[in-house]
């Protein structure tokens, strides 16, 4: 074989190669992702539950609110509830809202990294459909030809990526800003 059937010879495993091993492993890293949603709706279930069981234990501080309204006198261990209650019905709120808030982060990242895979993988789909073009008997001047294609297909689906991919989540910690309940 002579220098110019192998170096496109090569090229055109490398681009091949590049390219199926590239797919494989971001169609993985998106299946990853998408279990990551599914995990984080269970946790979204679990609040739920937490929610409900919040309202369950403000419930039972109204029947002491009841005799405490209809004159009665509460126990001591009423007394003790009503005081821990207060304070945690706060708490269980707060970490509600930082969680519901940190799922809504979360799912607008995964948004935009199922979009970056599937922008790398069509990127990656273009390369090994241009190394498939590629005969190794080109000549230096068609593999040259068949390269500058191949960049700048590449780098107008990079653009592309770069346009739908804008920034997403602009909120840099959980503690701060504004979420919307409802």
């Amino acid at each position: 074989m002579n220098r110019k059937k192998i170096l496109g010879s090569h090229v055109k495993r490398l681009l091949s190669g590049v390219s199926d091993h590239g797919k494989r492993h971001l169609s993985e890293v998106e299946t990853d992702l998408l279990q990551t949603n599914l995990l984080l709706e269970e946790a979204i279930e679990k609040l739920s539950r937490n929610f409900m069981a919040i309202h369950e234990a403000v419930d039972a501080q109204q029947a002491t609110i009841r005799l405490l309204l209809d004159g009665g006198t509460p126990s001591a261990e009423d007394k003790a509830n009503l005081a821990a209650m207060n304070g945690q019905v706060g708490t269980y709120v707060n970490a509600a809202i930082t969680s519901m808030q940190f799922q809504d982060m979360t799912s607008q990242l995964i948004d935009r990294t199922l979009k970056r895979v599937t922008g790398l993988r069509e990127f990656l789909a273009t390369l090994g459909a241009h190394g498939a073009e590629m005969d190794p008997d080109s000549d230096s001047e068609q593999m040259v030809e068949l390269l500058g294609k191949v960049s700048m297909a590449l780098a107008i689906q990079s653009l592309e990526l770069r346009n739908v991919l804008r920034k997403a989540v602009s909120q840099k910690h959980l503690e701060s800003g504004d979420i919307e309940l409802f």
